[in-house]
């Protein structure tokens, strides 16, 4: 019982340090540079513009339906976590938009408004909340749908409402910095959440397959398959060394296989998601 509520209150000092990064930037970047980033809080500073509520507070209001959705589908356990978040963002976003913009550029507003965003959302996601509206419905989604990257959905939804903000404000210019605080927020969230995934994946056919092997094994210490194939033309068994190695090892992979036998056949190809030990855990993938 003790380690559980240690777990807990880590997770709300957490959400609580998340919902302060959130609010720091749309109130000190996107908001007074009249930037919506898509979500609710997009809607909310189109709103704020048109009836001069503040940002914070419509994002508190706009959040009320769909959490009552979040509690059908999820719980109160969840939703009890969620509705801390959403109170603190409200908080903060209003707190801060007293001291201003910290940059009137629109592009340095829509990057460091975009990462922020997305470092609040993925720490508040992985301390098993959300801060409301589309993550609400993201997760919904993402519950069916386990193929689609969170950021991935993020940008669908948001970039629509960047379009509205385009045609609220009847500016162009600010409606495409707004796409580029949308793009980056994608981006910066999967990197968040997912972490670095991308690797190579190599197919070694080799005709000293022990003798690579052992040098990737003992020089790199990545792991190694060998599969069983035959020869199309000869007939000939052969043993194929399959690995997944980090972008940084390929090429140490590449010089290995020359140096061991420069007539061996190498595909290279990319591996955008790996599970497995050294990588994600497919279980602990709830995001």
């Amino acid at each position: 019982m003790k380690k559980k509520w240690i777990r807990v209150s880590w997770d709300l000092i957490k959400i609580a340090a998340a919902a302060l990064i959130y609010g720091a930037g749309i109130s000190l970047f996107l908001d007074p540079n009249n930037l919506a980033p898509g979500g609710v809080t997009g809607i909310s500073v189109i709103l704020n513009r048109l009836c001069g509520v503040e940002t914070g507070t419509l994002y508190l209001l706009l959040n009320i339906p769909i959490v009552l959705l979040g509690i059908w589908k999820f719980g109160w356990r969840f939703i009890l976590k969620t509705a801390y978040a959403i109170v603190l963002t409200s908080t903060f976003t209003n707190v801060l938009s007293g001291y201003g913009a910290l940059t009137s550029d629109p592009l340095l507003a829509a990057l460091a408004g975009g990462v922020l965003i997305a470092c609040g959302i993925g720490i508040i996601f992985k301390s098993g909340a959300t801060t409301g509206g589309t993550d609400i419905i993201i997760k919904i989604i993402r519950q069916k749908y386990r193929h689609l990257k969170t950021g991935y959905l993020f940008q669908c939804t948001d970039i629509v409402i960047v379009g509205i903000s385009g045609l609220i404000f009847r500016d162009l210019n600010i409606a495409l910095y707004a796409l580029i605080a949308v793009l980056i927020t994608g981006r910066a969230l999967d990197y968040v959440l997912y972490g670095n995934d991308e690797a190579k994946l190599f197919y070694i056919i080799t005709s000293k397959p022990q003798e690579t092997g052992r040098e990737l094994l003992e020089h790199l210490g990545v792991g190694i398959t060998y599969l069983q194939g035959k020869g199309g033309w000869t007939g000939s068994e052969k043993q194929v060394i399959f690995c997944v190695v980090r972008n940084q090892l390929g090429p140490q992979v590449e010089e290995i296989v020359k140096k061991e036998d420069p007539a061996a056949f190498l595909i290279i190809t990319r591996a955008s998601e790996i599970y497995g030990e050294g990588y994600k855990d497919f279980f602990a993938e709830t995001l």
